[in-house]
């Protein structure tokens, strides 16, 4: 199993290129399934999860093909997929496939609005709490789809096809407002979305969508109108920088200090972060390049931040902002109100030296002048990238194991650190 090792306290100097974004390439390649015609996507970037969800579309029919090379291209250029579903051959999404990937269960609300049936195993995916799906199930259910749950799947029926409805989210839930945008762009009618999620990968799907022939209006607002059309057509479509990988990035160089231009990262997708980096002590400034990021000297400033949906303080970035308090001068505190479990790499953190307590959602870090290399382990996606902030600031060697994590949510993440300064090496096997 791959290893990665890194020796602390490089500043980090030069480019890193931001990817597409993970969490929005996963929902545009499942929306594939909405037609029999070619759907391209460019920008998508090399993640396991990306490999993963190729195979699950696979097992449905759907042939993707990567597109070769072209002259300029980097090794970060992200790769074209051109995804057809020309046929669906299959309606079932077995367990051994699901369990691995969450997001995969999302494959539901194109198989049913398309094909009138769907059984999609209940999902897997990261250990940070349970996630469930009962909001996703609801929405289908306002479309008029008949829903048992027999033996751990979810089936899914709708003979005479889904018709528009209204579906009003007691909560704001990403995965239940990709689910229902899908679900709802072949329904028959309209379909009214109430506190419907307003990320940018939300944005980024109704985008694609509205290219294939949809009629989404709203999206990236609370309330989101669907007109039903009876058919989509193939389309091609850019995937958003992510967000995710930005503030990561961001946040390794406040760590460590230098100045790094994030190349097409984008601010908009990231207020929030931005503002609390700011007072952290992080310099930014967006450029035609991308988003300058810099911190040369000066102490780093404890902050307090509830994790929120968009546009607050992402959840994804709770887990590395965690890791850069630990150097703060001062007491910080973060409140995770996303995801129960998402405190697993505190225990972790701690083996380098930091001071954290945690009382229920809610964790307060005293900043320590020195964090000091150690062995550690990745709990999951987020929380194994704080690792590797804390080690690139600590004194000696720091040796991450399990990255296979890593690997679902950042592309060539050493290469990337390494092209800036940082001591750091994957070490195979």
């Amino acid at each position: 199993m791959d290893r990665i090792r890194i020796a602390g306290g490089k500043r980090l100097n030069g480019s890193i290129p931001i990817s597409g974004a993970k969490n929005a390439t996963l929902p545009l390649m499942i929306a594939s399934l909405l037609t029999d015609q070619t759907l391209i996507l460019d920008n998508v970037p090399r993640l396991a999860d990306v490999g993963l969800l190729q195979r699950i579309l696979s097992n449905h029919g759907v042939d993707v093909m990567t597109g070769g090379k072209r002259p300029g291209e980097t090794q970060y250029d992200g790769q074209t997929l051109h995804i057809s579903a020309e046929r669906v051959i299959d309606t079932t999404a077995p367990y051994e496939l699901v369990s691995r990937m969450r997001a995969s269960f999302w494959v539901i609300a194109p198989l049913l609005a398309r094909m009138g049936e769907a059984k999609v195993s209940l999902p897997g995916g990261c250990a940070i709490g349970t996630r469930p799906v009962d909001l996703l199930i609801m929405a289908l259910e306002r479309l008029g789809a008949d829903i048992d749950i027999d033996g751990g799947y979810v089936v899914a029926r709708a003979k005479n096809g889904l018709k528009g409805g209204e579906i009003n989210f007691p909560k704001v839930t990403v995965g239940g407002t990709h689910t229902a945008l899908m679900a709802a762009a072949l329904a028959n009618g309209t379909t009214v979305i109430e506190n419907a999620a307003r990320e940018p990968e939300i944005k980024d799907v109704a985008d694609c969508l509205n290219k294939m022939g949809a009629k989404i209006n709203g999206a990236g607002s609370s309330q989101i109108v669907v007109e039903g059309v009876s058919k989509l057509n193939g389309a091609r479509h850019r995937v958003l920088p992510d967000r995710i990988e930005t503030g990561t990035y961001a946040m390794a160089v406040a760590m460590t200090g230098g100045d790094v231009m994030l190349e097409n990262a984008r601010a908009e997708l990231l207020q929030e972060g931005l503002d609390v980096l700011a007072a952290a002590g992080l310099e930014y400034n967006e450029t035609n390049r991308g988003l300058r990021v810099a911190r040369n000297g000066g102490a780093l400033k404890p902050v307090e931040v509830t994790t929120q949906p968009f546009p607050g303080f992402p959840t994804d970035l709770q887990a590395q902002l965690m890791a850069l308090m630990t150097c703060a001068s001062g007491t910080s505190r973060i409140t995770e109100t996303i995801f129960e479990n998402r405190f697993m790499h505190v225990q972790e953190l701690v083996r380098f030296g930091a001071r954290i307590q945690l009382d229920g959602e809610t964790a307060t870090i005293e900043g320590v002048d020195k964090l000091k290399g150690a062995p550690v382990m990745a709990t999951d996606l987020r929380a194994s990238v704080s690792l590797v902030i804390a080690a690139l600031a600590a004194d000696g060697e720091t040796m991450v194991n399990r990255v296979y994590h890593l690997d679902r949510g950042f592309e060539r993440l050493e290469d990337k650190l390494s092209a800036c300064g940082a001591e750091i090496e994957r070490i195979v096997g």
